[in-house]
């Protein structure tokens, strides 16, 4: 079986595209196909519970985008805190080891995809999966400080005025330094709201020398600033300023506004964009699910 040497550099994203021909397909909603496979996700720790009840499902729901064509897969690690784990009484070392679970489980689904395709004898099996031999990442996600408060602050990235980068860099700290070590291609800070966790984020990976490369995505709720008012140039220019930024982009966001959010970014930075949208709907943080809009 062919293997596909992508360096950790921050030339990963752009030597991954010229291997694409240009462009990738990153996986969709996990949460959502969870509960689609029976996950009951009414908790705090929202997809990451799974990495607690059941780690197989997750596994599934990854080869399952692979199997669709997905070219990058997004581990279970988006509200999957340290901090977050030891309120539910687990110690920081088992806490560690979930986060580390969470990149183990896409590293083993993408292993076993290989190993099926290696087995085909096509591109695909007559019943509509994709079995390709290509590159193909493993994201690892991390979420804003709001995913963590679990009450919807990182659709609107109020932190309040006494939260500075400082301690939103301490917040991450350590969650950060785990998936780092635990072998992903790269590091997924996602659903950044505001100026701050975008500036705590860059200087985390420059002060903690992170080797894994990353990508920063934004949300918007107007098509021209982030989520908390913020601009979204000066956001992005904190992600092109960052040796270790190799993509900057947007996700959680309303498709209408994809088109001039790209336009945007592009005027300040010429680091490959990265887009996943939502469906359009709308999150209601005190009914805890999205609705139509």
């Amino acid at each position: 079986m062919e293997t596909f040497n992508i360096p950790a550099t921050p030339s990963l994203m752009k030597e991954f595209l010229r291997q694409m021909g240009g462009t990738a397909v990153i996986d969709g909603g996990l949460a959502t196909v969870l509960e689609l496979h029976g996950a009951d996700l009414n908790d705090p720790l929202w997809s990451a519970k799974c990495l607690l009840t059941s780690p197989h499902l997750i596994r599934s729901v990854h080869l399952d985008y692979l199997e669709a064509g997905a070219d990058i897969i997004i581990t279970a690690s988006y509200q999957a805190t340290i901090q977050g784990f030891e309120a539910k009484g687990f110690s920081r070392e088992q806490s560690e080891n979930l986060l580390k679970k969470s990149v183990d489980i896409a590293l083993e689904a993408r292993r076993i995809y290989y190993e099926r395709w290696s087995k085909s004898s096509s591109g695909g099996t007559g019943d509509g999966r994709i079995l390709k031999n290509r590159p193909i990442l493993v994201a690892a996600s991390v979420g804003s400080y709001g995913a963590y408060l679990a009450d919807g602050s990182e659709y609107s990235g109020c932190y309040g005025e006494a939260m500075t980068v400082n301690a939103l860099k301490e917040f991450h700290r350590r969650r950060v330094q785990v998936l780092a070590e635990a072998g992903p291609d790269i590091i997924a800070f996602e659903t950044v709201p505001n100026k701050i966790e975008a500036q705590a984020f860059a200087e985390l990976l420059e002060e903690e020398h992170i080797k894994i490369p990353a990508w920063l995505t934004f949300n918007s709720k107007d098509g021209v600033n982030v989520v908390s008012g913020d601009s979204l140039l000066q956001c992005a220019s904190i992600a092109e300023s960052c040796k270790q930024v190799v993509a900057v982009g947007i996700n959680c966001t309303p498709p209408r506004f994809i088109h001039d959010l790209i336009l945007a970014i592009k005027k300040v930075t010429t680091k490959p964009i990265v887009i996943y949208p939502n469906s359009g709907e709308r999150y209601d943080a005190d009914r805890k699910e999205w609705v139509d809009r």
